[in-house]
């Protein structure tokens, strides 16, 4: 009776644990929460223009690189939100930056993530800049040159990954497109649209997130959103755990016959 009681007790503690420990693994739920940009800051000679609402803002000029970043680090978050060219004139690039300094732009010893959405084919700086969505890592000044319209690596931007639908396919002018990112320090992945288009994993630099924007004007960033990035997986230790659980259980039964 005292060895049948011993299981009882373990069977019952078994399954509290085995509901402790699966609620403490499991991502918790978070409401995203938007995000005020008032308290952000622009780098280059872009004009970013905040809307009233302090959750929408939208850069006017064709111009140099320029950025507009939210000044903390960023690593861990998942952030959402709208971007639209409210124009049909020019066909340049639109996108954000991850992992971000403030005065990266003209910082020889930069290291951070450029994701950036080109309309059209275009020659320029000797090279040919691609229609399409892509990311690379930017390790260095990045300028009115070879580095940002073509992705030069010569010019501090290697080219890590094209989208998987849109990495040869531009923006379209007037329209809205919402997108989705998560940033952490060993992979990077943006959707468009509910797709996914970009997965990559590395080793990379926390910072700032921010939108960017070069030789494009009038772009909205809206409805931006952040809330903590989904958990990683459960440990693969755990169903040895958990069998280790039902191995008692079984034992008990044996016991008992």
């Amino acid at each position: 009776r005292h060895f049948d009681h011993l299981f009882y007790w373990s069977k019952t503690m078994r399954n509290t644990f085995i509901a402790a420990v699966c609620a403490a693994l499991l991502p918790v739920a978070a409401a995203a929460a938007p995000v005020d940009l008032s308290t952000w800051t622009a780098n280059g000679n872009g004009s970013w223009n905040l809307a009233g609402d302090n959750n929408s803002v939208k850069q006017t000029l064709n111009n140099n690189p320029t950025v507009f970043i939210n000044q903390k680090n960023s690593q861990g978050l998942a952030l959402s939100g709208t971007i639209k060219v409210e124009t049909t004139s020019d066909d340049d690039f639109i996108g954000f930056v991850l992992g971000y300094n403030n005065g990266d732009l003209t910082n020889g010893a930069a290291d951070y993530l450029l994701i950036d959405w080109k309309q059209g084919n275009q020659t320029y700086h000797g090279c040919t800049g691609s229609a399409g969505l892509s990311i690379s890592r930017v390790s260095g000044q990045l300028g009115d040159n070879s580095g940002a319209w073509c992705h030069d690596p010569a010019n501090n931007v290697t080219e890590l990954q094209r989208a998987t639908t849109f990495g040869n396919t531009g923006w379209l002018d007037n329209t809205e497109y919402t997108f989705e990112l998560i940033f952490t320090g060993t992979n990077v992945q943006v959707s468009v649209n509910g797709q996914k288009e970009l997965d990559i994993n590395g080793s990379f630099a926390n910072g700032s997130f921010g939108f960017y924007n070069y030789s494009q004007a009038n772009v909205r960033y809206a409805g931006l959103q952040e809330e903590i990035a989904p958990a990683v997986p459960l440990p693969a230790s755990l169903p040895l755990m958990l069998a280790g659980f039902g191995g008692l259980a079984a034992l008990r039964r044996k016991a008992r016959k």
